[in-house]
């Protein structure tokens, strides 16, 4: 088989991630990618980061296509942008990865989503939260089956709004429906304390979300999150959870220094038989992150691998890139792999518009004193 040329791709804004996150990422992919130019917004913006990483820089999105020919835009802009620059990045004819939430309102992500539809493109999200390896090789143990079928499944603050809706639904299968949600959010003051992401050191007032999700085949997930959940030392628990007809899965730990505890039955029934979980690196004193094994201690699986598919080849050769960097570059691979093979990504557009659904929902269902609220939502909802 012959290789194939790597695919072109533009960074499609000037946010924080376009520098220290994503041209890294893609420069370090020579074989599938090659990044190829920059837009900015505004021409100082642009210019700057298109000096920064040595590449031609512009303020028209037409001319960049014409002038560079990108097949991928990564859309990498402020927070409240994501839908209007999402959309104008397909209407221009790019296969797209978009940050989260794939937009704010949910008529903006059925916009980009016909847009691509129209033309063919591919979209993908960058929903990184459950392609981090512990999550991954938990995906890969569920799938097998050794757990049986998952009941009930939990965000325990692992993650705000999409981000720990689609941890929670990981679980129990993207491909479940769910067919309601029940929230609560309250907002409280908490003690003077150190906001690590602010800088600063004062009182702070945060909210709490919390909501109960009701899917089609009866299973149920659970909600929780606070607003000061990353960097506040008043609340340091990162969780999430699973329980499933033969055993079950909890996340412990403090931010991100976590502990998987996955448990099946002992052979006679009467005790949980804990799985261990192995990093496997590139040399026995570490380098790059090869493998994630599970040694279940179940004959008929005693052994389960998730590989690693950054992982350097040749050894000693190639980035050692920690979980999240991992979790991301997965999100590349994925749109990499259907703009090139004509499949569709592993989690897509409709998943991150699913996953922002059920958070709105669970904000209208607290506005409405904690009324059920029925899905799907009217895309006319005037929901923040």
């Amino acid at each position: 088989m012959m290789p194939q040329d790597p695919i072109r791709v533009a960074i499609v804004g000037t946010s924080k991630r376009s520098s220290y996150l994503y041209a890294p990422l893609l420069r370090a992919l020579p074989r599938e990618v090659k990044l190829v130019s920059i837009w900015g917004r505004s021409e100082a913006s642009a210019r700057a980061l298109g000096e920064q990483l040595n590449l031609p820089w512009y303020t028209d999105l037409d001319r960049l296509m014409r002038e560079t020919a990108p097949q991928i835009g990564v859309v990498s802009v402020a927070y409240a942008a994501n839908g209007e620059v999402g959309l104008m990045a397909v209407e221009a004819g790019l296969n797209v990865l978009l940050e989260t939430p794939i937009a704010h309102r949910l008529r903006e992500a059925d916009a980009i989503i016909t847009a691509a539809a129209r033309r063919g493109l591919k979209i993908e999200v960058a929903e990184q939260f459950h392609r981090r390896p512990l999550e991954q090789i938990k995906l890969k143990l569920i799938e097998s089956g050794i757990f049986g079928r998952v009941y009930a499944s939990f965000n325990d603050f692992a993650g705000h709004g999409y981000h720990g809706v689609s941890v929670m639904r990981s679980y129990i299968g993207f491909g479940v429906r769910p067919l309601q949600v029940t929230g609560s959010v309250h907002d409280y003051e908490l003690a003077s304390h150190w906001s690590r992401l602010a800088g600063i050191h004062g009182p702070r007032r945060e909210t709490q979300e919390h909501a109960l999700i009701e899917f089609e085949g009866g299973q149920t997930g659970v909600f929780h999150w606070t607003s000061v959940g990353y960097d506040s030392p008043l609340r340091w628990w990162r969780s999430s959870r699973f329980l499933a007809e033969k055993g079950m899965g909890i996340t412990t730990g403090v931010g991100l220094d976590v502990e998987e505890h996955l448990s099946l039955l002992s052979p006679d029934g009467e005790a949980p038989l804990f799985i261990t979980l192995e990093r496997r690196w590139e040399r026995v004193d570490g380098g790059a992150l090869v493998a994630m094994v599970a040694h279940t201690g179940d004959s008929s699986l005693p052994t389960l691998t998730w590989e690693n598919p950054f992982r350097p080849v040749p050894q000693g050769h190639g980035q050692q890139w920690h979980d999240d960097e991992i979790g991301v570059a997965g999100c590349l691979l994925s749109l990499i792999n259907a703009v090139r093979n004509g499949g569709e990504p592993t989690y897509g557009p409709f998943q991150a518009r699913l996953d922002q659904e059920i958070t709105l929902a669970m904000r209208l269902s607290a506005r409405q004193g904690g009324r059920p609220v029925p899905l799907p939502l009217d895309p006319d909802l005037p929901i923040d």
